[in-house]
């Protein structure tokens, strides 16, 4: 990307940082509101409208305000959703046929980080280009339209009810979650008035925990960053399985009958397992460079070919629309069912899931006994500076030494930080004790060799 394209502000997923602490202020807010509807309304035919959805953070207020002052000085239309999950507002940026779709969350973050992400009319992430055509028209001085071209605010009362029915749609209509009782963790996040809804509608035994959101307890010890939670919640119930969301309800993490937590790896390898059975899988399954090796060896047994993207379900989709696909994921639980919707969806993914549960008659513990998760095993190595060029012939052969010593039983990945001085060394292999051993001598090789001074 040449240095005219770099962005200041968008990272993969928006804008994010803490509150008060530029650029997440509501002046800044609202000029990119501003910017956004000067972009986003050149193709409009007629007045453009934009969609505003939040998740349950205090600051999700104040950020809406500023949104809706800079888009109607832009001469934009508001549709206010109140708290809604992500991938709620994907949907009905679509069937609302708006211009754009503005999410307010900060996702899996703490209570005082928040940030702006936006969905094209389509429902997918902005481009590229747009994102850059928003920067630019930052750097403009702020103009308001005429008071007759000012843009107007509608509350959208129904917003909740139409998403909880496309839910439902996913679901196979010939089955119901009759005689399932499960545990919902809604992380005090977007989805509290919806993802229980959707469950009890239909037919399952309710125990809903994380679903009083205050404005400051969003993610805290709860949801799908914090299974503890929800692990003690399904074996204190009795439950059939639990269901743990974010903050704004695009991540899914697992917990089976027994008590066992099961990752965005675990999930992606049932819901290809299930769709594979019914026909209904087209082409390859992505996941990431994190995803684990037991996926892939697992996938590769059903006769399924496994590809990896980047880290990031912005990288996810790239690949699956790239080539026609339809399932990808990540182990963080970002599971992406493209036949569906247009985005990570934790509820519609939690219900792929339920349904092969019903469809088999098996518990969830079955649903991943052909999958051996390997042991994986992360260190961050922090140097003086960043690494630039690649990696030093040394680093390389530390690499080779520790493949050979894995014997095409496992993977190395070294992955530099975008935004710090650190190498991320990651190994995984069939026995812990080696996977261990094998990361740590790699992360002292790569210590070695990239922090040595400057020539």
């Amino acid at each position: 990307m040449s240095a005219s394209n770099e962005r200041k502000y968008f990272g993969t997923d928006g804008v994010r940082g803490r509150v008060g602490v530029p650029p997440i202020t509501p002046d800044f807010v609202m000029k990119l509101g501003w910017a956004a509807g000067r972009v986003l309304a050149r193709g409009a035919r007629g007045k453009p409208k934009v969609l505003i959805g939040k998740d349950t953070r205090v600051s999700g207020y104040m950020f809406e305000s500023a949104l809706e002052a800079g888009l109607s000085a832009a001469g934009v239309d508001i549709h206010l959703l109140g708290p809604m999950p992500t991938p709620g507002i994907a949907y009905l940026t679509r069937t609302f046929h708006a211009q754009a779709g503005i999410v307010i969350s900060a996702s899996h973050n703490p209570f005082d980080d928040n940030g702006i992400k936006f969905f094209s009319a389509s429902g997918a992430k902005l481009p590229d280009e747009i994102e850059l055509e928003i920067e630019r028209e930052l750097d403009k001085p702020f103009e308001t339209v005429t008071s007759r071209e000012l843009g107007k605010a509608h509350r959208v009362r129904d917003a909740a009810g139409r998403y909880i029915e496309f839910c439902k749609s996913t679901f196979a209509s010939q089955l119901d979650l009759t005689g399932l009782k499960v545990v919902v963790d809604c992380a005090h996040g977007a989805t509290y008035h919806i993802a229980p809804e959707v469950l009890e509608e239909l037919g399952a035994r309710v125990v809903a925990i994380g679903n009083a959101p205050d404005g400051f307890n969003i993610n805290d010890r709860v949801g799908a960053t914090a299974p503890a939670a929800l692990q003690e919640a399904v074996l204190a119930a009795g439950a059939d399985v639990g269901i743990a969301l974010d903050g704004d309800g695009d991540r899914l993490i697992m917990v089976d009958e027994l008590g066992n937590v099961l990752d965005g790896d675990q999930l992606t390898y049932i819901i290809a397992r299930h769709r594979l059975a019914l026909g209904r899988l087209a082409g390859a399954v992505v996941g990431t460079q994190m995803s684990n090796f037991g996926l892939e060896l697992a996938l590769r047994d059903c006769g399924l070919a496994f590809h990896r993207a980047s880290v990031g379900d912005r990288y996810v989709l790239e690949m699956l629309n790239a080539n026609g696909w339809t399932l990808g994921g990540e182990s963080s639980g970002h599971i992406i069912c493209l036949d569906l919707t247009t985005t990570g969806d934790g509820i519609i993914s939690a219900l792929q899931v339920l349904e092969a549960m019903l469809t088999r008659n098996v518990p969830l513990s079955v649903l991943t006994a052909g999958m051996q998760m390997f042991p994986q095993k992360l260190v961050n190595v922090r140097l003086p500076r960043r690494a630039e060029g690649g990696f030093p012939p040394a680093v390389h052969a530390a690499v080779a030494d520790v493949e050979n010593r894995l014997n095409g039983e496992g993977r190395v990945l070294l992955r530099p930080s975008g935004t710090e001085p650190v190498i991320r060394v990651m190994v995984e292999g069939r026995e812990t004790a080696l996977v261990e051993t094998l990361v740590a001598e790699l992360a002292d090789a790569v210590r070695a060799s990239l922090s040595a001074p400057a020539p």
